[in-house]
């Protein structure tokens, strides 16, 4: 099927998402996410929604050839999300994300010094950005909320257990940072004067009375 393959060629390319490829000894580990930059000009908006809008007729119109050649044929009406799951692992084939298998030595390591035998497989940000799209896409044409296949339960799993997956073969957190707080301040505390005690503070010229039975000395 060519139309997947120049699907595949343009769902790397600048539009919604972005691609970095790092190369460590021939080994080609692909990175997707949504891009970061952002205009607030309208031309820059317009741009980008005009590229969004294309990627995502694409899309759609690829997933229409892929049930016109699924055995037997499919229409969208009887489309189902397990029709939905066998297209997304069928596009595996063309992904270049490697994935680490827990026997790998590379197995948790976000930068692999070697190359190893592991399988490609589509990044999980491609394959949420992409079932976003046809979600959209369905309900643009005419499709029903509750009968879309791309917003199945099934579907949600699965994308969850490839982030998870890929998250611990890849070594690689596709949680959000949350953002930490400072710690409250603690006020000092006073320290209580050494001295000054509580109650009544006698003037410096009162003299103070003799104890009982103490000679007291007359000046003449």
């Amino acid at each position: 099927m060519d139309s997947i393959q120049e699907f595949m060629d343009t769902c790397h390319s600048a539009g919604n998402t972005f691609t970095t490829t790092t190369t460590n000894n021939n080994n080609n580990t692909t990175v997707a996410g949504t891009s970061g930059s952002s205009s607030s000009s309208p031309a820059a908006s317009t741009t980008s929604s005009s590229r969004y809008e294309n990627q995502k007729r694409r899309d759609w119109n690829t997933f229409g050839q892929y049930l016109k050649n699924h055995r037997p044929p499919l229409s969208l009406s009887r489309c189902s999300g397990a029709h939905v799951l066998e297209f997304l692992r069928y596009l595996d084939q063309f992904g270049k994300t490697k994935v680490h298998t827990p026997i790998c030595p590379f197995y948790g390591h976000p930068n692999p010094p070697a190359p190893c035998p592991c399988p490609l497989r589509q990044a999980w940000g491609s394959l949420d950005a992409l079932i976003g799209r046809l979600r959209a896409a369905f309900e643009e044409n005419g499709g029903k909320p509750e009968a879309n296949p791309f917003g199945a339960r099934a579907v949600r799993l699965y994308l969850r257990e490839v982030r998870d997956l890929q998250s611990k073969a890849r070594g690689i957190s596709y949680e959000k940072k949350k953002r930490k707080r400072p710690p409250p301040q603690q006020q000092p505390q006073q320290q209580p004067n050494i001295g000054v005690g509580v109650g009544v503070v006698l003037p410096l010229h009162h003299h103070m009375p003799p104890p009982p039975g103490a000679r007291t000395t007359h000046h003449q």
